[in-house]
């Protein structure tokens, strides 16, 4: 490890792995193009228990516990700012809260003074579009900055993880803080996205007024999204083959029968009041209700959910509830 040098105005940058590998990817990347060097590392048996080990040729060795990485860049401009990054290769089961205090002990103790995070925001955004970057911050004068960006402010939701958490823990200690959250699929959620990172670096360099070269992360955007379309296609030809089967097998169970008074049943209904879309006999509902309670618990069946509401034409009815299995931000 390089030695620690005195920073100029410091942010900290940090990131652990999320959906799409988004905030990792964009933090690995900016560390590699500016030329951040390793300064210091958070002892890793501290933080994680063992739980696995590695065999190789028969041998069981202890397998390697993830690093918790701090590099450094001083800024080559006279007036320019320093950056710190920090940069998790996992996120403990337990102990997270704790972990942010230590992250932090360190950092402020390098003189840094803002706090920003990376992370994930899943939508319905075609592989084909120019991914939106959502933003918070923790007090009116960074949310102002974001604004002024144009950054589409989260007005509401959660941010999963330690890259939220590390930004109530900074609060605490008086520091400001933000996070950037680049859009990603949400069909695709769980494959690496360099077309988000790249989203998020973009307005990250316009707050922190540095020069990243983005070349090499637009060129692997480019070959992600063609893999991502073909794998669109691909769960929509399932999707379809998948409804084929149950339209010829399903039928529903005799005690699963409307009730006498489905018209009372639909008063409680909100979605059976909506005026935006047709109205669902009970029967509908509740297989809906069940393709909803399969893609909470399994993301992949989310895709099926979906391609069910728009064939039956009520998605706008269902929208925010649908929404709201990928909302939360990681």
């Amino acid at each position: 490890m390089a030695n620690e040098t005195e920073l100029r105005d410091p942010w900290l940058v940090a990131v652990w792995p999320g959906m799409g590998n988004v905030a990792v990817g964009a933090g690995a990347y900016l560390a590699e193009q500016i030329g951040a060097h390793l300064v210091h590392e958070l002892p890793a048996s501290d933080l994680f228990d063992i739980k696995h080990v590695e065999v190789k040729q028969g041998l069981a060795t202890v397998g390697r516990l993830p690093r918790s990485m701090f590099f450094e860049w001083k800024n080559p401009a006279e007036d320019g700012r320093d950056m710190l990054i920090f940069i998790g290769e996992s996120q403990p089961s337990t102990g997270g809260y704790a972990l942010c205090q230590r992250l932090l002990d360190y950092a402020l103790a390098r003189g840094v003074r803002r706090i920003v995070t990376f992370a994930a925001m899943a939508t319905q955004l075609h592989p084909t579009d120019d991914p939106r970057v959502f933003g918070v911050g923790t007090d009116h004068d960074t949310l102002q900055e974001l604004r002024d960006l144009e950054t589409d402010v989260l007005a509401e939701g959660q941010i999963g993880g330690l890259n939220g958490v590390l930004l109530a823990a900074g609060v605490e200690r008086g520091r400001s803080g933000l996070c950037l959250m680049g859009e990603l699929p949400f069909f695709a959620a769980g494959v690496p996205n360099p077309k988000a990172s790249l989203a998020v670096l973009k307005v990250f360099s316009k707050l922190a007024t540095i020069d990243i070269d983005l070349t090499q992360l637009e060129e692997q955007s480019k070959a992600v999204e063609q893999g991502l379309l073909e794998l669109l296609e691909k769960m929509r030809e399932a999707a379809r083959q998948e409804s084929d089967a149950d339209d010829e097998s399903f039928s529903v169970p005799e005690f699963a029968n409307a009730p006498d008074n489905e018209d009372d049943e639909d008063k409680n209904n909100p979605e059976a009041k909506e005026d935006n879309g047709p109205k669902l006999d009970y029967n509908a509902r509740r297989r809906i209700e069940t393709m909803f309670e399969e893609a909470s618990h399994k993301r992949e069946k989310a895709f099926r959910l979906k391609e069910e509401l728009d064939r039956l034409g009520v998605f706008k009815q269902y929208e925010d509830r649908f929404l709201d299995l990928f909302k939360k931000a990681d």
